[in-house]
């Protein structure tokens, strides 16, 4: 078994590992996820995940292919769990993400495709970020951050590197990142007021 593959099989088991606690989380109602956001990167995942095996990532997309499976998991139980309060700016960045996919969908570029998803996820994270600055304690922190961790050791277990195969999921340690920062702060600004 070569170091690629170990890589690879490290990231699906930390995917692991960061999910438990959110599905948990989930049916103790301690988390509410944002089903758009879930449904976004659900579709996006996958998409991705079928570019990086297009791009030959190998093994490093093993854990966007079982993020993907995830992600809808937690769509399909955020519609009866998850947060309830969409506002038009909610609305708004799912039309446009579904927008931007079917501009995807026209598109014959794998590159401009990883492109314009990577830019898609982020709006998917609009409607989470949104409701998480007003309900820090909505999420489970441990989840997104091994998330961050899960797609950088999946970076490095790619086979093959080149912008269609690393830019989304390092769009998504970054973002991932930012999201564990804002809802770490919310909730120290909670606690101090």
């Amino acid at each position: 078994m070569g170091l690629h593959t170990l890589l690879g099989l490290l990231a699906i088991t930390i995917a692991a590992i960061g999910y438990v606690p959110y599905f948990r989380n989930i049916f103790l109602g301690r988390t509410k996820p944002h089903a758009f956001s879930w449904l976004v990167w659900g579709i996006l995942t996958g998409v991705a995940f079928f570019g990086q095996i297009a791009g030959k990532g190998g093994s490093g997309s093993w854990v966007t292919g079982v993020s993907a499976i995830i992600c809808i998991a937690i769509f399909l139980l955020a519609l009866n769990k998850g947060e309830k309060d969409f506002p038009m700016s909610d609305w708004l960045c799912l039309i446009g993400a579904a927008l931007a996919l079917l501009f995807w969908a026209l598109t014959k570029s794998p590159l401009t495709a990883i492109i314009l998803i990577t830019i898609i996820d982020f709006v998917g994270f609009i409607p989470t970020f949104r409701k998480s600055y007003s309900k820090p304690l909505d999420e489970t922190v441990f989840t997104y951050s091994l998330s961050g961790l899960k797609f950088f050791v999946g970076i490095l277990a790619l086979q093959k590197y080149s912008l269609i195969t690393i830019l989304y999921p390092a769009s998504l340690v970054l973002t991932n990142g930012l999201f564990v920062c804002l809802v770490t702060a919310r909730r120290r600004q909670l606690i101090a007021n």
